[in-house]
């Protein structure tokens, strides 16, 4: 069964968002070593989002 369709136009597209922001970090990190790589996920993730603070 098809969904009506709605003409409320998204005011948030979160798959849009996700890309921009996954293609932002591969720019960023493209020319990076593995150290280089690591502290800009511990600086740019804050205290409170790393793999530790997940559960």
């Amino acid at each position: 069964m098809k969904r009506p369709s709605s003409t409320k136009a998204k005011s948030f597209d979160a798959v849009k968002m996700m890309r921009q922001i996954r293609d932002q970090i591969s720019r960023d990190i493209a020319h990076m070593d593995y150290k280089q790589i690591k502290e800009y996920f511990k600086t740019s993730l804050g205290p409170n989002l790393g793999p530790q603070s997940r559960f």
